[in-house]
């Protein structure tokens, strides 16, 4: 028998004040999500394409698993 996943995918993004990522605003993202049955599959760093003009900011996509309702 095999379990049907699903995934879900978060673009988390800072204004990177000082080059950083908020790491507490990550781990309440982590957490909200993880309340809600998802596993934490990936983070990736990447350019996150922003609101304001054409150029990407560093951000991370992460990646969440839970096994189907």
């Amino acid at each position: 028998m095999s379990h049907a996943y699903e995934s879900k995918v978060v673009t988390f993004r800072e204004s990177l004040i000082g080059d950083a990522l908020d790491s507490d605003k990550l781990e309440k993202a982590l957490n909200k999500h993880a309340a809600d049955g998802w596993g934490l599959k990936a983070i990736t760093s990447a350019g996150v394409k922003g609101r304001i003009g054409p150029g990407a900011v560093e951000g991370l996509l992460l990646t969440f698993e839970r096994p189907r309702a």
